[in-house]
């Protein structure tokens, strides 16, 4: 696919978090509908993947990142730092609730198959366990 462009993470309208609902083969077309987790790495800006990527090369030497970025050890740690927390994996960070968890929860509420308040428990429950 030599023209594939990379596909946007969050809503242009609200800025949440968009879901992939449909996957289609290139070669024969077939295609899958459902709900498919999107890899956090698909989810990082064009600058935390160009950052991941040199990080990558440069084997975590970060005085090698430093070098090739022309930055200071502050900067290319608070890049680090960041790229970290887009990844979910800063210290101490709990996990984020999975995005599809969440939409479940939303959509029964929407139906009415739980209550207010069935809800607000079940997202808080999830969110404490994730931690």
């Amino acid at each position: 696919m030599a023209n594939a462009v990379k596909a946007p993470s969050t809503c242009s309208i609200c800025s949440g978090p968009l879901e992939a609902v449909r996957l289609q083969c290139t070669a024969c077309g077939t295609a899958l509908e459902g709900h498919f987790e999107i890899s956090p790495f698909a989810r990082l800006s064009p600058e935390q993947h160009q950052f991941l990527m040199l990080f990558l090369q440069s084997r975590g030497i970060i005085k090698e990142v430093e070098r090739a970025l022309g930055l200071s050890y502050p900067t290319v740690r608070s890049r680090l730092d960041s790229l970290l927390q887009a990844l979910g994996l800063a210290a101490g960070e709990p996990s984020p609730l999975p995005i599809r968890r969440r939409v479940d929860i939303l959509r029964d509420l929407e139906h009415g198959r739980i209550s207010v308040e069935a809800a607000l428990a079940e997202l808080e429950a999830q969110r404490s366990s994730a931690g």
